[in-house]
Order: structure tokens, then sequence, then C-alpha cells
């Protein structure tokens, strides 16, 4: 498998690719939690592709759109300057998205948007993530350094999630 990440624009293709990973990995997270019409309504009413160019044409936000054999297969948005509570004051920190289709999650995949990610944000002090406990992603999230900040709740229908961050470590 051909896997790369990289940086994307705010384009109408950028965000088509966006878009199609974003409708996927809704349903993928949501639909043994959440009644299916409940993910439809939220996908067809709360997805605005002109909100989504607007935010990514902000200088302090960033996209990596990862393909897997030139389909779009997972994404992160980086979020400078985007603090918690919970986190040290004072530092500069970043908050990201971490998503990955489950049809194309293996090693490969979540290690290229991972490095990506991680090289991109080599600017900040903290990245930070709210992750939901059962989004599959977040022990490799662990397993790669970040740890728990607090329990939360995240997505559109507010299931149980936890605040991760990564503090990195200027040599």
């Amino acid at each position: 498998m051909n896997i790369i990440s990289k940086f994307t624009v705010g384009s109408e293709e950028g965000i088509s690719d966006l878009i199609t990973i974003i409708d996927s990995s809704v349903y993928a997270m949501h639909r043994e939690l959440v009644p299916e019409e409940n993910i439809k309504k939220y996908i067809e009413n709360d997805i605005d592709p002109r909100k989504m160019i607007n935010d990514l044409n902000d200088l302090s936000n960033q996209l990596i759109i990862m393909y897997a054999d030139d389909q779009p297969a997972g994404y992160s948005i980086l979020k400078s300057g985007s603090g918690h509570p919970g986190l040290s004051e004072g530092k500069r920190t970043t908050e990201i998205s971490f998503v990955i289709l489950p049809e194309f999650d293996s090693p490969e995949t979540r290690e290229s948007l991972w490095k990506k990610c991680r090289s991109a944000a080599s600017f900040t002090e903290i990245i930070w993530i709210n992750m939901m406990v059962h989004d599959p992603l977040l022990e490799f999230l662990k397993e790669s350094g970040f740890t728990l900040v607090a329990d939360a709740a995240a997505g559109p229908f507010q299931l149980p999630s936890q605040i991760l961050k990564f503090e990195i470590i200027k040599g």
C-alpha cells in the first residue's frame, strides 16, 4: 500500500477529501452508540464545507490528509494557540484531531499521519487532543507519548472522551 500524508489547503478538492473522511468516520465511530437517523441528521446539517474552508484559511490552522493508494484515508487538523484549561498555562499549545478510517487503519497509516502531525507541530510546546474513549486510535496516541489530562465528552453526540497531552521537549 502506498501511504502519503501531506499538507492540504482549503481548496475544493482538499475540502471534498476531508468531508469524505469525516462523513465515513462519523458513521463508523458512532453507528453502535447513536441511532443512525441522528448520525445522518448530523452529517446533513452540521458538516458545512464553507465553514471548513474558512477555518482552514485561518493561518493558525493546518490540515494534513493521509492517502492510502490515492484514497483519502485519514486526516489531522492542527489548531495553533488552541488551549485547554487543564494544560500548563503560559506554554504554546496546539490542538489536533487525529482520524483514520477503520478500513485503512494500520501501523503504517498511523505512523505516517502521526509523523507528519508531530513535524507540523514542532513549533509548539504541548499538543493536545480530546479523543473518544471508544476510538481505536486512543491507545496508539498513549503509546506514542500522550498522557491523560482529564476525562471529558467529545464529538457531536458528547460521548465519553479523554483529554490527552503530548509535551514536546526542546533539545
